[in-house]
């Protein structure tokens, strides 16, 4: 992915700006093992934080180095063909995003690095989830769950005999996913029967054995270059999403915004297919006359195209005649992921 220098937006002025505004989710964690930051409508206003950080009493975001990270923006397809999401991912080469990849309840110690200076004395354990990128990690003083969790380290998780498992759904401990970037703490409850079955709104983690077992980085349609790891998720306000996930009317000012992060580290061959689609609706030229992308990621970018272009001037004979002719089937979607 070559990034076009000529207007290439300062990363930390970016990440900075970013941390303060409401609508931008985070996340770091791997295919099968996220943690997620938000804030919730109502909650206090984030305020300006020393480094690239912020924290609110349901959870916190901190970036810890920048230092050979490359920032990757895209947009992907939702099953709503109203809609699409969109991240910038904070990447590392596949070497330096490694971490300790450890396979069963492992205790660390003391978390002196925590966010707040009352959750440094709380003690640190990883899960054992085994994923490349993301060492994920509960955090409790509660003595009760520290002697389960004591008694059964060494052993995996998911082993059917252990009752550490159940003690931590039992007792929500902190959750912290740590990569080589930085880390995501949650401190609201597990989703689970004692949330009626699902995640808390704002700052929540998924833990889905179901796909840790892929041993994947990331979902097959982000648009990550070969040879990069995605360490840190950011989503800046969706145009037309909600932070629960609600349709909004079209919110310009939010397109053009990420479509200027887009633009500069976006990957080539999803912008060419947008703006073809574009250029050629511009000029009134039928879907016949036009030839589809012929790769994945420029077909990717030719249909959020026609998506966006209907919001940006309207729907018309043409538009929905380049809808049925490109954007017409499931390929390329999939669950909406909002960093909420």
């Amino acid at each position: 992915m070559k990034q076009r220098k000529d207007s290439v937006p300062e990363l930390e002025n970016v990440l900075r700006d970013a941390l303060i505004q409401e609508d931008t989710g985070w996340n770091m964690g791997s295919f099968g093992a996220i943690a997620e930051f938000h804030h919730v409508y109502g909650d206090d206003v984030p305020t300006s934080q020393d480094g690239l950080m912020q924290v609110t009493p349901r959870g916190g975001v901190r970036i810890d180095r920048l230092e050979g990270v490359t920032p990757v923006a895209y947009e992907t397809l939702s099953p709503k063909p109203h809609r699409w999401t969109q991240a910038v991912s904070l990447c590392l080469p596949t070497d330096q995003a490694a971490m300790h990849q450890r396979d069963v309840l492992t205790e660390l110690g003391a978390d002196t690095e925590a966010l707040r200076a009352t959750d440094r004395d709380a003690v640190l354990f990883d899960m054992g989830l085994a994923q490349f990128q993301v060492d994920f990690c509960i955090r409790t003083t509660d003595p009760t769950l520290l002697e389960v969790l004591r008694a059964n380290e060494g052993r995996s998780l998911f082993d059917h005999h252990s009752p550490a498992m159940g003690a931590i759904l039992k007792a929500h401990p902190h959750r912290v996913a740590l990569t080589r970037i930085g880390r995501v703490e949650v401190y609201q409850m597990i989703g689970g029967p004692d949330t009626g079955g699902k995640s808390p709104d704002g700052p929540h983690t998924h833990v889905l054995p179901k796909l840790l077992r892929a041993k994947r980085t990331h979902s097959a349609n982000t648009l990550i270059p070969e040879g990069l790891v995605p360490c840190c998720g950011m989503h800046p306000e969706n145009p037309v999403i909600g932070r629960l996930g609600e349709d909004l009317p079209f919110n310009k000012a939010a397109f053009d915004h990420f479509q200027m992060l887009l633009q500069a580290w976006g990957a080539e061959e999803y912008l060419a297919g947008k703006n073809t689609a574009w250029a050629a609706l511009k000029a009134g030229k039928e879907a016949r006359d036009v030839s589809e992308p012929a790769t994945r990621v420029g077909r990717a970018g030719c249909r959020n195209g026609i998506r966006q272009w209907r919001l940006l001037h309207g729907e018309s004979a043409l538009l929905t005649n380049w809808a049925s002719a490109f954007d017409r089937d499931p390929e390329q979607t999939e669950p909406e992921n909002l960093g909420h």
